[in-house]
C-alpha cells in the first residue's frame, strides 16, 4: 500500500481580505496531502468583546476561514495564547464554522474535556489523532471544567541569581509542573489505543528570537515522544525554530509563520493602545523591525524563511520524516522551494538554527522535499 503523506503547516493568521490568495502559490502542494493540519492562532467570531489583559489579537472574519477549506486543511489545531482573546463566543464560533466546513479541531473547546479531545482523520487505513497544547498562557486562556478555553501545559519559570551582583542577570530555568505533564500523558496515551499515527502540536517558546530553545521545550516535546507519540509540532514564535530526532521520531520545534497576514501590530494607524505598545516594545525586546515595505507581515525578516513538516506513513507506523522548505514573498505568501528553485537556502537556515540550538541532525534532499536524519 502507498505511504500516506501527512503535512503540517505552523502558525495561520487570516485576518486581511482575500485569504485564499495567499495560499496560491502552496494550494497545489498543500492539497496534495493526505492530511493536512495547521494551527489557527486568532478567534474568528463577529461576536464578543476583548477578555485579554495578556496583548489582545483582534478576531477575524469567519468567513475567511472558508480559505482553509479551499486550501485541503483537515485538522486545525486551536490551543493558543489567543484563541480566548474575545471570550467564549470567539472560541465557539471558530470551532463551528471550522467543523461546518468539515474541518477537525483539537485544543479548545467550551470545556476542557472537550479541548483534550483529540482530532481523529483515517486516510489510507491510517487513523491519525491529534492534539493541541498551549505552553505559554496567559491563565485566562485556559479552559477548566466549566469554562470555555484551550488545553494547556502548565510551564515554570524560576530565576536564579547564583553569583554576588544584586540586580545582575539570573540564570532561568524552565519546567512543566509535573501534574500538568501527567494530564497531557494520560491523553496521548489513550490516544495511541486509537490511533496509528499521533501526532502532539505545542504552542511554545520564545517569540521572534532565532534559534533559542528553551529548557522546557525540549523535555515537554520529548515527554509527549515518551507518552506515544510519532509526530510533535511546535508553533507561536512566528519564527523557526530547528528540528531533532528522539527515538527515532521528529520534534519539529517551531515551523514559523505560514500564511500569517495582519495589521494587528502596525505601529502606525493602530487603534489599541495595548498592541500599538507591544508593537513598539518588541523592537526593544527582539531587536528588529518588520519590513515596512510589507504592512501586511509584522514579523521579524529572518521568519521569512519557513517550511512544510512532511511525514510519510502507514498503518504500521511512521516511516520518514522531512519537510518542504517555504520562503515567504513580497506579498506575504508562503512559497514552496524546489532544490533547483533556491531551497537550499531554506534548507541551510534550518540547519543553521538546528546546530546553534544544539540539536544533532542531517538533511537530504529526496526529490521535492528534505528528509530529516539522525546525525
Amino acid at each position: 500500500m502507498t505511504p500516506a503523506t501527512l503535512m503540517m503547516v505552523g502558525d495561520l493568521i487570516l485576518d486581511e481580505p482575500d485569504p485564499d490568495s495567499f495560499f496560491d502559490p502552496s494550494r497545489a502542494l498543500l492539497q496534495s496531502a493526505d492530511v493536512l493540519i495547521g494551527h489557527v492562532e486568532v478567534p474568528h467570531t463577529r461576536r464578543g468583546s476583548e477578555q485579554s489583559t495578556d496583548i489582545p489579537a483582534p478576531p477575524a472574519d469567519p468567513e475567511h476561514l472558508h480559505a482553509l477549506a479551499r486550501a485541503g486543511f483537515h485538522v486545525a489545531t486551536l490551543a493558543g495564547n489567543h484563541i480566548a482573546d474575545v471570550g467564549p463566543m470567539g472560541i465557539a464560533d471558530t470551532v463551528d464554522t471550522l467543523r461546518g466546513l468539515g474541518l477537525q479541531t483539537t485544543g479548545a473547546a467550551m470545556t476542557l474535556a472537550d479541548a483534550r479531545t483529540p482530532a481523529l482523520v483515517t486516510t489510507q487505513g491510517v487513523r491519525v489523532g491529534v492534539l493541541s497544547y498551549n505552553c505559554v498562557g496567559p491563565r485566562e486562556s485556559w479552559a477548566t471544567s466549566k469554562k470555555a478555553g484551550c488545553a494547556y501545559v502548565k510551564v515554570l519559570t524560576h530565576y536564579e541569581l547564583d553569583y554576588a551582583t544584586p540586580g545582575g542577570p539570573p540564570t532561568i530555568y524552565t519546567f512543566a509542573a509535573p501534574e500538568s505533564l501527567e494530564a497531557m500523558a494520560a491523553d496521548i496515551e489513550a490516544l495511541r489505543m486509537q490511533a496509528e499515527i499521533v501526532v502532539v502540536a505545542f504552542h511554545k517558546g520564545v517569540g521572534h528570537t532565532p534559534a533559542k530553545i528553551e529548557m522546557y521545550e525540549r523535555a515537554v516535546s520529548r515527554a509527549a515522544i515518551e507518552a506515544g507519540a510519532d509526530i510533535v509540532v511546535g508553533h507561536h514564535a512566528h519564527i523557526m525554530r530547528g528540528i531533532e530526532l528522539y527515538r527515532g521520531k521528529p520534534i519539529f520545534h517551531g515551523l514559523g509563520n505560514f500564511v500569517t497576514v495582519t495589521r494587528a501590530l502596525s505601529v502606525s494607524g493602530n487603534d489599541s493602545p495595548e498592541r500599538l505598545a507591544w508593537a513598539k516594545r518588541r523592537r526593544q525586546l527582539f531587536g528588529f523591525a518588520p519590513d515596512p515595505t510589507m504592512p501586511t507581515y509584522p514579523f521579524h525578516p529572518e521568519s521569512r524563511h519557513t517550511a512544510i513538516a512532511r511525514c510519510e506513513v502507514d498503518a504500521s507506523g511512521l516511516l520518514a520524516a522531512g519537510f518542504v522548505p517555504c520562503y515567504i514573498d513580497q506579498q506575504a505568501r508562503p512559497v514552496p522551494l524546489t532544490r533547483a528553485q533556491g531551497g537550499d537556502k531554506v534548507v541551510d537556515y534550518i540547519r543553521e538554527i538546528s546546530a546553534a540550538a544544539g540539536l544533532r541532525v542531517g538533511f537530504e534532499w529526496q526529490d521535492d522535499w528534505v528528509k530529516v536524519l539522525p546525525a
